[in-house]
C-alpha cells in the first residue's frame, strides 16, 4: 500500500522514467508497471513471471499461439452453473471464430471439486488451464503453489496466481482504478459520488474513492441512492455549497441514476460537471428512460456496440447467453479465449495489448489481466463507443 501510494504521486512523466530505470526482477518494477498500466501507460519491458510457451505451436505475424490442449473448468453443475453457460458459450464464439488451427478443448465440471477437476484435466493431457470460475475455487487451487499446469483463473482468489499462471476478472475494483483515472485524466479532481447499495457497486465506488484520493483529487461528498430520495435534493444543496463539483460519478444502475436526475438538474451548479457511470449504468433502464443517461460515459462490454471479429452484429440472436444480465459474462468468455490463445503476446510484448470485448487486456507483474475499458457515452438514449482514454 506505502508503495502504490508512493508511485500515485508522481506524475506520468516521472513514473516513466522511474519504471524505465528499473530492471524486471526488480521487486519494484511490478509495482511501478501497475501504476503506469492503470494510467494507461505502456511499461517499458515485460514482467518476470516464469512464463512458459516452449510447448507451443511457433507464434503467427499478430501473436497468436494457442496451446495444444486446453481444458476449461467450469461450475457446469450446481448454483454457479447459471453463470457458467455464459461464460462457456462466449469461450466457444471466440474459439470458432478463428479460421486458423485450433487447439482441442475440453470442458470439466468444476462444481464437485477444483483440485479433482484439474488433475483429471492433466492426467488427460491438458497444456493449459482455463477456470475455474469459484472465487473460493481459484484461491484453493493457487494455494497449491506451483502447478504442474498454468492456469488462467476466471476470478481472482486471495493468493497471487504462481509463476506462468494468471487471473482474469471483471472485478468491481479494477473499474473504479479505472474511472478514477479517466476523470483524472480530463482534469477533474473534485468528484461528487452518488452509489447503489450492492456489493458490488460499494467495492466499485470505493476503489474508485482511494484512486482518487491517492492521486490528489478528492471526493466532495459521496451519496447513496436508494429507495427513498426525498432526502437527495437537500443533499445536492449542501454538495455543492461547499464548493465547485467537476464530475458526478454514478456507482450506481441506471434506475437508481434517473431516479436522481431531476434533483441533479435543479442544481445549477452540477450543470457543467462531467458525468460519468458505472458499467450497470444502464441496467433496470426501460427504452423510453435511457434519454435520462445523456452525456455519462461509462465502460462498455455491448456486444453490438463494436465490431467483433467472427461475430454477427447481433450475438443475441444466435443465444439468449449473449443477451441482458448475462451478455457482460459472454463477452467474458470471449476474452478468455483471447487471452488464451495470445498469452505469449500479452506475457512478454506489453506495447501490444489485446483488444477485447471488455477492453483492452495487458498483463501485469502480479500475473492478473488488466483491462483498459473501452468507453461510450450515452447519446439520445443510445450508447456511443468514445475513442481515446
Amino acid at each position: 500500500v506505502r508503495i502504490d501510494a508512493l508511485l500515485a504521486s508522481v506524475d506520468d512523466a516521472a513514473l516513466s522514467r522511474l519504471t524505465t530505470a528499473l530492471a524486471a526482477n526488480d521487486p519494484l518494477y511490478p509495482y511501478a508497471g501497475r501504476a503506469m498500466l492503470r494510467r494507461g501507460l505502456t511499461p517499458p519491458h515485460a514482467f518476470d513471471r516464469g512464463w512458459r510457451f516452449e510447448g507451443r505451436p511457433a507464434p503467427a505475424a499478430d501473436g497468436y499461439r494457442p496451446p495444444a490442449r486446453i481444458a476449461v473448468l467450469l461450475p457446469l453443475s450446481g448454483n454457479l452453473s447459471g453463470a457458467a453457460k455464459p461464460v462457456r458459450d462466449g469461450f466457444l464464439a471466440g474459439y470458432y471464430a478463428e479460421t486458423r488451427p485450433r487447439p482441442t478443448v475440453t470442458f470439466y465440471d468444476a462444481a464437485p471439486g477444483v483440485g479433482g477437476a484439474y488433475q483429471k484435466a492433466v492426467a488427460e493431457g491438458a497444456d493449459y488451464v482455463v477456470g475455474p470460475l469459484d472465487r473460493d475455487q481459484v484461491s484453493a487451487l493457487f494455494a497449491q503453489g506451483s502447478l504442474p499446469v498454468p492456469v488462467l483463473a476466471l476470478n481472482r482468489g486471495n493468493r497471487a496466481p504462481p509463476p506462468g499462471s494468471a487471473s482474469f476478472s471483471l472485478a468491481p475494483e479494477d473499474e473504479g482504478i479505472a474511472a478514477a483515472e479517466y476523470v483524472l485524466g480530463q482534469g477533474a479532481k473534485n468528484v461528487l459520488v452518488l452509489s447503489g447499495t450492492d456489493d458490488s457497486l460499494r467495492r466499485t465506488s470505493s476503489a474508485f474513492r482511494e484512486q482518487l484520493q491517492a492521486r490528489g483529487g478528492q471526493v466532495v461528498a459521496q451519496l447513496m441512492l436508494g429507495a427513498n430520495l426525498d432526502a437527495l435534493p437537500g443533499q445536492l444543496a449542501a454538495t455543492v455549497a461547499k464548493g465547485p463539483v467537476d464530475a458526478i460519478y454514478f456507482a450506481a444502475h441506471g434506475d437508481q441514476a434517473t431516479a436522481a436526475m431531476q434533483a441533479i438538474a435543479a442544481q445549477p451548479a452540477l450543470a457543467n460537471a462531467r458525468r460519468l457511470g458505472a458499467s450497470q449504468i444502464t441496467s433496470g433502464v426501460d427504452a423510453a428512460n435511457l434519454r435520462l443517461l445523456e452525456g455519462i460515459v461509462f465502460p462498455s462490454e455491448s456486444l453490438g456496440s463494436r465490431p467483433i471479429p467472427g461475430m454477427p452484429a447481433n450475438p443475441g440472436a444466435l443465444t439468449p447467453t449473449a443477451t441482458g444480465g448475462a451478455e457482460r459474462l459472454f463477452a467474458f468468455g470471449y476474452d478468455a479465449w483471447l487471452i488464451a490463445a495470445y498469452l505469449e503476446r500479452l506475457a512478454l510484448a506489453p506495447q501490444s495489448p489485446v483488444q477485447g470485448v471488455t477492453g483492452g487486456l495487458q498483463l501485469d507483474g502480479f500475473g492478473n489481466v488488466w483491462r483498459a475499458p473501452t468507453w461510450s457515452m450515452m447519446q439520445g438514449g443510445v450508447a456511443m463507443p468514445l475513442g481515446g482514454r
